[in-house]
């Protein structure tokens, strides 16, 4: 099961970097507006913003979810341990009661 959510998450990160990199960036609507050929395009002049936004998103949420459960197999498999588990608290160490003896009163010579 971990090596499949491990896959999974590989591909899933190769696909969300080249999402993102296929995405055009705010100043491209310029060009569009002024007669450049971007807005002949496959998915028309504001398709492909909404299609890749959908596509980022899923791959996002997909990545989280790949992340968050191979954290939580990884805890199960070394059972829960933290490197804080041998440190003490003030609760957890020994109280020294004070000294309740008065202090010997020095000699007077």
């Amino acid at each position: 099961m971990n090596t499949a959510i491990i896959i999974v998450h590989v591909i899933v990160c190769v696909a969300l970097i080249l999402i993102v990199l296929l995405q055009t960036g705010k100043g491209a609507g310029m060009g569009a507006a002024f007669g450049g050929g971007s807005s002949q395009t496959v998915f028309g002049s504001r398709g492909p913003a909404t299609f890749l936004s959908k596509i980022t998103a899923a791959a996002a949420i997909i990545f989280m979810a790949t992340s968050l459960s191979l954290s939580i197999v990884a805890n199960k498999r070394i059972g829960g341990d933290s490197i804080m588990n041998d440190v003490q608290t003030p609760a957890q160490t020994e109280q020294v009661p004070a000294d309740t003896t008065t202090p010997a009163e020095p000699k007077a010579e």
